[in-house]
């Protein structure tokens, strides 16, 4: 029996379907070259604005400086918190010179008042001493010539200071030296009224550091002519 040839033709045939399209997924990621091309693209567009940035900034870099020139040692950092137990404590003197800077004043020490004592100038009143201390103290023993002027009671000294001052190219006020501020307080004083600046000066050492020097010392009023020597 002959079976027409399009009676089960159907049933041989195989339905082929086609491939279905790649889909993309997740997990599937573009080439590696792809993202090298879009990080370079980034990295362009940062440098431009980096740049445009830097050239426009007051603070900016000088690009064509070289920040680090060879052969130049840069100093290690100073030690903080340690103290220089090597260096010398200041004398009570210096802190007064020190300070009498800091207020316009200037200042001389003891080798420095004893030429200015043997000037012949301190002979022609044109080199004045002042004593800056109180009355008892300065009876006690003072510069031969001083005149008394105690910074506490300034209106009771004037009328023999003020002329003294007035004459002389330099004057040199002193006290007891060390941390006595009188001496400072009397130079102020005298500058405060019309002295110049320009003649005062403070004898940081005062009278303790003279009569160590062993110079002579008057007694009583001034030119009394009673001296002693400081040993005495």
């Amino acid at each position: 029996m002959v079976v027409p040839r399009n009676g089960m033709a159907h049933a041989d045939r195989r339905i082929r379907v086609k491939q279905p399209l790649e889909i993309m997924t997740p997990d599937r990621r573009p080439p590696v070259r792809n993202v090298l091309r879009e990080a370079l693209l980034v990295a362009a567009a940062g440098s431009v604005l980096a740049f445009g940035a830097n050239l426009v900034s007051p603070r900016g870099l000088a690009l064509s400086r070289n920040y680090f020139p060879a052969g130049i040692s840069r100093p290690a950092p100073a030690a903080t918190g340690v103290a220089n137990t090597n260096l010398p404590a200041p004398s009570p003197a210096q802190l007064l010179a020190a300070r009498l800077k800091e207020q316009g004043l200037q200042s001389v020490d003891g080798r420095q008042a004893a030429q200015l004592f043997h000037d012949l100038r301190f002979q022609q009143g044109t080199i004045a001493f002042i004593d800056a201390r109180d009355e008892p103290h300065y009876r006690e023993g003072h510069i031969p010539g001083a005149c008394e002027f105690d910074p506490y009671y300034p209106e009771k000294y004037f009328a023999t200071v003020l002329p003294v001052c007035q004459a002389a190219e330099q004057i040199v006020v002193y006290c007891n030296g060390g941390d006595c501020d009188d001496s400072e307080s009397a130079a102020i004083l005298l500058r405060d009224v019309g002295i110049a600046n320009r003649k005062l000066f403070v004898y940081t050492g005062g009278i303790p550091e003279w009569t160590t020097n062993r110079l002579p010392v008057e007694i009583g009023g001034r030119n009394s002519g009673n001296l002693r020597s400081a040993n005495k």
